[in-house]
């Protein structure tokens, strides 16, 4: 496995996203999330991503549980600030809740220490500053080794990275949504921060095995509720993924291994973190590292995928409100 260096951290190229091994993406088998865990780190795909919010707790304690023993093979990330009250989501990023949050992660992952702690979204009552103040403490403390900001603009970026050094920043980046490229990674670039796509494979379509909405609807999948997967718009959105099949055939490799290869071919501070909690597709993943792409084939992704031709939002309006965007 292929290293890349976040700021200072260094990961394996490809990190594995754990939270549909607690919510969102249907029922899951625990047998096989731990034995996905697992055969993660023997295949050194050691960067693991959770986070406080999945499934209110349990992934954090899954991840801890399973891989106890296995500390020291990892870099462990994890998150903080989305509040679940009452059935209703919030966002809650004021100082005094960062130290309490921290400690309750660091008990249900049964380690001392975080290498990678981000704040999951901008809270807008707060200013970045007073957040990633109280953060930059925990760093002080040995708690935590390096910080992250997940879905954030350059503006924010900027004037976190100012009070304390930003390792990483974490937004959903894949061939379907290429907001990033607009502020973001440049921004990145500049500062010496690393990029970590979350959903890089367009939360599976992007492998081929969603073929209708039908998959999706009544199984608590989180999909159902999403514009680019519903109605027309999930029609013309797999109109793509049939020509990306296409592209994939002619290159040998599968669909989702294409769309990993073409993020990593965006630069050398790029770590994507395709979620899964089967062994057959963290193997299928892993092996994405090894796919190279030409200038052309790069130029033919870009086009095909060019967001003129995306039909429908990430998120309902609400969850689009909640972004920090450029």
């Amino acid at each position: 496995m292929k290293t890349v260096n976040l700021g200072e951290l260094e990961v394996s190229a490809i990190g594995l996203g754990c939270m549909g091994m607690s919510q969102a993406y249907g029922k899951a088998d625990p047998v096989e999330s731990e034995r996905t865990l697992h055969r993660a780190l023997d295949i050194g795909v050691t960067f693991l991503d959770t986070a406080n919010v999945y499934g209110l707790g349990h992934n954090e304690e899954l991840v801890g549980r399973v891989l106890k023993g296995r500390r020291t093979e990892m870099q462990l990330a994890t998150k903080f600030g989305i509040v679940v009250k009452d059935g209703k989501r919030g966002i809650d990023g004021h100082p005094d809740q960062v130290i309490l949050r921290c400690d309750e992660s660091l008990a249900r992952l049964q380690t001392d220490v975080i290498d990678l702690y981000y704040l999951h979204r901008l809270d807008p009552t707060v200013p970045i500053e007073d957040t990633v103040g109280a953060m930059s403490l925990l760093v002080e403390a040995g708690k935590v080794r390096y910080l992250g900001l997940s879905e954030v603009s350059a503006k924010t970026l900027r004037k976190a990275h100012a009070i304390h050094p930003i390792s990483a920043v974490q937004s959903e980046y894949s061939l379907w949504t290429r907001d990033p490229e607009a502020y973001v990674l440049e921004a990145c670039k500049e500062l010496g921060v690393g990029f970590v796509p979350f959903s890089p494979m367009g939360r599976a379509i992007l492998t081929g095995v969603i073929k209708d909405g039908d998959a999706l609807a009544g199984k608590g999948d989180m999909r159902s509720t999403m514009p680019r997967f519903q109605g027309e718009n999930l029609d013309k959105n797999l109109s793509l993924v049939e020509e990306l099949g296409e592209l994939s055939i002619a290159k040998g490799c599968s669909k989702g291994q294409l769309g990993l290869a073409w993020l990593l071919a965006k630069g050398e501070f790029i770590a994507p973190i395709p979620g899964t909690k089967h062994v057959k597709y963290l193997e299928e993943n892993a092996a994405a590292v090894s796919v190279s792409l030409s200038v052309e084939e790069l130029s033919k992704l870009d086009k095909l995928f060019s967001p003129s031709n995306i039909a429908g939002d990430r998120y309902t309006s609400s969850g689009m409100a909640s972004l920090d965007r450029d």
